[in-house]
């Protein structure tokens, strides 16, 4: 096989005067499909060989949009099959339901002029319709196969998250819920197992979302960690009957509002010393005594700790390897981030429909790199939560017949 080729700078010179940088994007393209399909082939253009394998049958032209414009390439054919250059493989499958949103979004009124900006920032132009249907079935398929799936097993863990988006609905733009679920199984692995889309503080809702995780297979859940949403205790308790974990995270946000800003380090150093025991009844001891302290002089702050004293330190009647886990949401952070930084590119949700393609499509992508990380929690520490170590209370003989 020949080792020539074509200098870059001839091609550029074929390239003709327009834009340098596109020119140069264009040749360098061509000149690796070039040398892909000669590797495919066996033998070089014209090149007379032994090894061939095919045959080259004409060019089909493509444009491929980019941030520097629209790339025309010249994708060579092949006599017997058929040749894609790796590049021009489709784009993620989040990228895919970007587009389709994008364009749904124009279909369904939103500003021409804001759905073009969205459209040159991702380097995209000139989408049919007939390529948005095909987008959008593809990704439905993947999408709704994902959220649907069948769980098996026991998950004893579930965070639940919210995160606000903006729909137009009825020629109004409101504020909708999605609810992101991810539960860690009995092997210490954590999935995305669940996305629900709707107003969060209805315990109706929460039902409904609950009730469809048990129907497809979730069990065994023991602590389900979550911000303090309304109605939301009530559900885990009457589907789930788990424990629940408020939010450590949010709740000291909340405590701190009714401190000074002047005190509020004191305050914050004295309710973190519940946090540092090591079990629960010392955790609880430690938390009453500071709320018997800060009851005089911030009443409000006072009450608060009284009411939350459970739903806050649940967590620690769990393994203490688990704990630092378990305590808040904070786990789902880095997710919660990479969905807003995908929904902000859309900005108003033309329907409910898109959210879920969208979002679920963002999910599905994240659950994919999950499984290839290590377990995210340990598997000993799991393996004792669930199967307890009999007492001597358990294996006490019963007394022998008179």
């Amino acid at each position: 096989m020949t080792e020539d080729r074509l200098p870059l700078a001839d091609l550029l010179a074929k390239a003709g005067d327009g834009d340098f940088l596109r020119s140069v994007a264009e040749a360098v393209l061509q000149m690796l499909m070039e040398a892909d399909v000669e590797g495919q082939i066996g033998a070089a253009r014209h090149e007379r060989t032994g090894e061939r394998l095919n045959y080259r049958n004409g060019f089909r032209d493509r444009t491929l949009d980019t941030r520097l414009g629209s790339l025309q390439l010249r994708i060579p054919k092949l006599r017997q099959g058929s040749y894609f250059p790796p590049f021009l493989e489709p784009r993620k499958t989040s990228e895919k339901a970007l587009v389709a949103v994008i364009q749904e979004a124009w279909i369904g009124g939103v500003s021409t002029r804001r759905v073009d900006k969205l459209v040159q920032a991702m380097g995209l132009s000139g989408i049919s319709r007939s390529t948005v249907s095909e987008l959008c079935r593809d990704i439905d398929e993947r999408v709704t196969a994902f959220l649907d799936r069948p769980l098996s097993g026991e998950w004893p863990y579930l965070w639940l998250d919210a995160t606000y988006l903006r729909q137009r609905e009825g020629g109004r733009i409101v504020s909708v819920a999605a609810i992101i679920a991810v539960a860690c199984d009995a092997e210490g692995r954590r999935e995305i197992v669940g996305l629900h889309i709707g107003p969060s503080e209805a315990e109706t809702f929460w039902a409904t979302f609950l009730k469809s995780l048990v129907k497809r297979g979730l069990k065994g859940v023991k602590l389900v960690v979550s911000d303090a949403h309304e109605g939301l205790k009530a559900a885990i308790a009457r589907v789930l009957c788990a424990t629940w974990q408020r939010c450590r995270v949010h709740w000291m946000r909340n405590a701190l509002a009714h401190v000074g800003k002047a005190q509020q380090s004191m305050a914050s150093a004295a309710l973190r010393q519940a946090f540092l025991q090591s079990d629960q009844e010392a955790a609880r001891q430690t938390w009453r005594h500071v709320a018997d302290q800060f009851r005089t002089r911030w009443p409000k702050l006072g009450k608060l700790m009284d009411d939350s004293e459970h739903d806050v330190l649940a967590y620690m009647a769990f393994p203490a390897p688990h704990r630092t886990k378990l305590h808040s949401t904070n786990p789902l952070e880095r997710l919660n981030k990479e969905v807003k930084r995908r929904a902000d590119v859309v900005g108003i949700f033309p329907s409910e429909a898109s959210i879920i393609r969208l979002i679920g499509a963002v999910l599905l992508e994240a659950n994919d790199e999950w499984q290839l990380q290590h377990r995210y929690m340990g598997v000993e520490a799991m393996g004792e939560m669930l199967n307890p170590a009999p007492t001597n209370e358990t294996l006490q003989l019963p007394p022998k017949a008179a």
